[in-house]
């Protein structure tokens, strides 16, 4: 028996095997969830490809998050496979490398920052108002970050959206939680995906992080932050809201 029997979970944004994405939808169908997973696109067809390696293929939607009509839609396309939805997982996150990361705070235009905003940080509202007709009877919704409170070498702009996204999550909780939905965030350590992969300088801070962490780290390994999510998923927190938990090995509780 798992601590998701009989729920059923959209995990919105996955795109390659690597992602904390996919390993909450591969932890998720472990411990009983039914699960739907989604992306946009180009991606959509790796989407459906790397579907087919979790233990069960999930039905994949078509999903962008910045577009009104698949926000509006997306309802009827849950309804196809599930009559509600018990839990939402947010794994969205954009910022053009090109001009907002790799020390181009300074430089960064307007346009790709409100890009990066709107992608990074606004779409965590856009998702839960999208889901909530199919959560009458509440649920979870969990989000990922990296820890905003800093100014990280590298992250830049991505930073100041995370930092958004983080505020959005305390306001969702509010408004939220007297329908009885929770809205939580996970902030992991820095993790070997495609969105790392894509930030200069990102793998400095991968090589540190190991030393100062107490319970060490390992970035290839997406499995602890995906426990932690579906945990919140569960009903094994049902007064927690508006909460940040973090899965870094201690790093963010260290001192210099």
């Amino acid at each position: 028996m798992g601590i998701l029997d009989g729920k059923t979970i959209l995990v919105a944004g996955v795109t390659m095997d690597s992602s904390i994405g996919f390993a909450t939808a591969k932890v998720a169908q472990e411990q009983g969830a039914t699960v739907l997973i989604s992306n946009f696109g180009r991606a959509l067809g790796i989407t459906r490809r790397i579907a087919k390696r979790l233990p069960s293929e999930p039905p994949v939607l078509e999903l962008d998050v910045t577009d009104a009509d698949h926000l509006a839609g997306l309802a009827d396309q849950v309804r196809e496979h599930a009559d509600h939805l018990d839990g939402v997982v947010h794994s969205i996150a954009y910022g053009n490398p090109a001009t907002l990361l790799g020390g181009k705070f300074l430089t960064g235009p307007w346009d790709d920052v409100a890009q990066a905003v709107q992608v990074s940080a606004y779409s965590l509202k856009s998702l839960a108002v999208a889901c909530r007709p199919l959560m009458g009877a509440g649920g979870s919704i969990v989000g990922l970050t990296f820890d905003a409170t800093s100014a990280w070498p590298a992250y830049d702009w991505m930073g100041v959206a995370k930092a958004g996204l983080e505020s959005t999550s305390r306001y969702l909780a509010r408004d939220l939680g007297p329908e009885g939905i929770r809205c939580n965030l996970v902030s992991a350590g820095p993790l070997k995906t495609l969105a790392a992969k894509a930030i200069p300088g990102f793998e400095d801070m991968e090589s540190t992080w190991k030393d100062r962490a107490p319970l060490g780290w390992d970035e290839s390994d997406q499995e602890p932050t995906a426990r932690a999510v579906v945990a919140l998923l569960s009903d094994f927190f049902p007064a927690t809201t508006g909460e940040i938990v973090h899965v870094d090995g201690g790093y963010h509780a260290m001192g210099m």
